[in-house]
């Protein structure tokens, strides 16, 4: 019965954990009214003509469908090969050199490209009458640039002159950085004064990376942070709708587009009034992004506006230091203020020891001592239970089918024995939170995406091509139930013998690294129950004697 009540328990809580969860992401953002159509104060979209006087201008991101490729400019660093499309200086490819493709590992991961399964790229452009927009041909001095060694960065140049302006879009990459600064440089060459405005955006589908799993589904959408909002999350399903919740304008904060493992945010800088925008497009395309205003520029003066994108990995260390509120891309779901922390210590440990499962196994037995306490009472409890097993039983024949009368004397039993039922139960639980979270922090830090452990595990992200986790892990469960005492009900004790292969079978499809600490936990927990149970079976003759 104890045994019961403790799986029992477990599934409630994973249950009332789903559930939450399930709820948590339905409610960001919470449910309001579409807002209405209002002029935006900063700003006004990227268009080819201006809006008349009063006319609330149609907002960006309407005409962000992307344009034909054209021959691109090919840039190379020590992290990445970037294309850049002189139609509209887009940056319409970014393959990222220290990752590795999801399917192939023979390819380097690509997270922007235009093709027949994924279009996800970054536009750019000016608004205001006759600006170039990011559909508008520019002119560049070479067709491809490559960051030599002993320089810390590369800059590529645009130009174009359209209206009275001439304009120059400045791409510059760095070294060892992920991040790629694009600036706008204009001149008034009219006669009377401009008034510009600057959009960037991301643009994307709705569709999920590859391989990601629909066993273990991660967020893909968008995503805005200001220090007021805090971090707020934006399906693609909820710009579909108009339920968008976050501050349309602010003077600091980014706007970004979360998958696993990436992000690709523009990171202006704090104190530049921003307009944020998330729109859907039609056609599966969502727009995402800022708007900042260029000020007025006199006639035959020159300005500059720009932000920086930051587009790669979900390195934590870095995000933190580029934006605050950065790092929260990585989605450790409502259970953050555990996982950071968990997370830090992790990778504390695999800094030390230089491998990730071994990282793994070491934090597994601090957690383990940190519960040490609450472990024993639980395993004191069943063992109590196993001793009382015999008496158990014969309530059993001594009533038979008289559920009510059995009841009352195994209460009336484990009053005279000063047994509680649940005292396996509730320590139990109070570790199912901390192991969600680490749950989390495996699934989700791009540290641990094709990190190897050990032979044939060679991804620890990824479930265990040969199963042989999975499998000592459901072996491990079975014994953990031999430990325990049966339940006198037929039918609890049979439930107890499926439950190890039910959660066997779950854990075929879980990342190789959480079944290794699950693994890890289990065979602690048998030597430490089987110690306990042990010097309590033990005392048990010692006790009757006396």
């Amino acid at each position: 019965m104890d045994n019961l009540r403790i799986f029992a328990g477990i599934v409630f809580a994973v249950s009332v954990f789903l559930l939450v969860e399930a709820w948590v992401r339905e409610q960001q953002p919470q449910p309001g009214p579409a807002p209405a159509p209002t002029r935006p104060a900063v700003s006004s979209p990227p268009q080819s003509t201006p809006p008349r006087p009063g006319e609330p201008p149609p907002v960006a991101g309407i005409v962000a469908k992307p344009a034909a490729p054209t021959k691109p400019i090919t840039v190379k660093t020590d992290l990445l090969i970037a294309e850049i499309d002189p139609l509209g200086g887009v940056l319409r490819r970014l393959e990222l050199l220290q990752h590795r493709d999801t399917l192939d590992k023979t390819k380097n991961f690509v997270l922007f490209e235009q093709s027949a399964e994924r279009t996800y790229m970054a536009q750019t452009g000016l608004i205001g009458p006759g600006l170039p927009n990011h559909t508008t041909p520019y002119r560049a001095s070479a067709e491809s640039y490559e960051l030599h060694p002993g320089e810390d960065r590369l800059v590529v140049t645009l130009a174009a002159e359209t209206g009275d302006a001439s304009v120059v879009q400045r791409y510059t990459f760095h070294r060892a950085s992920y991040l790629v600064d694009i600036e706008y440089e204009l001149r008034n060459r009219g006669s009377a004064p401009l008034q510009p405005y600057a959009y960037f955006q991301l643009l994307r589908d709705s569709k999920p990376p590859a391989g990601d799993s629909k066993m273990v589904p991660t967020f893909t959408g968008a995503a805005v942070y200001t220090e007021v909002s805090k971090f707020k999350k934006v399906a693609f399903g909820d710009m579909d709708k108009g339920k968008v919740d976050y501050p349309k304008q602010a003077d600091n904060g980014w706007a970004a587009i979360v998958q696993h493992y990436f992000v690709a945010a523009w990171l202006p800088g704090k104190g530049v009034v921003r307009e944020f925008f998330t729109r859907a497009l039609g056609g599966d395309l969502y727009a995402v992004g800022v708007i900042l205003p260029v000020g007025e520029i006199a006639p035959g003066a020159a300005a500059k506006v720009g932000a920086p994108l930051y587009a790669g990995p979900q390195e934590q260390d870095k995000l933190a230091k580029l934006a605050p509120g950065l790092d929260l891309t990585v989605d450790y779901g409502w259970l953050t203020i555990i996982a950071v922390p968990m997370f830090w210590l992790l990778a504390a440990i695999h800094r030390w020891v230089g491998n990730w499962g071994v990282a793994i196994i070491i934090l597994t037995v601090v957690i383990k001592l940190l519960f040490y306490p609450l472990s024993a009472a639980s395993y004191k409890s069943m063992a109590k239970m196993r001793v009382l097993a015999p008496k158990l039983q014969k309530l059993k024949e001594l009533y038979g089918d008289d559920r009510q009368r059995m009841h009352q004397a195994m209460v009336e039993l484990y009053k005279t024995e000063k047994i509680n039922p649940l005292g396996g139960c509730l320590p139990i639980l109070v570790q199912i939170p901390f192991f969600i979270a680490l749950y989390w922090v495996l699934l989700a830090s791009v540290e641990l995406r094709h990190a190897p452990f050990v032979w044939w595990i060679t991804d620890l992200s990824a479930k265990d091509p040969y199963y042989v986790l999975p499998v000592l892990m459901g072996l491990s469960m079975i014994v953990q139930t031999r430990m325990n005492p049966e339940p006198p009900d037929p039918v609890q004790a049979k439930v107890m013998k499926i439950m190890p292969i039910v959660f066997s079978v779950f854990f075929f499809f879980f990342p190789a690294g959480l079944v290794l600490y699950w693994l890890v936990n289990n065979l602690l927990s048998i030597a430490q129950q089987w110690q306990i149970t042990r010097a309590i079976e033990r005392a048990k003759p010692a006790d009757a004697a006396r």
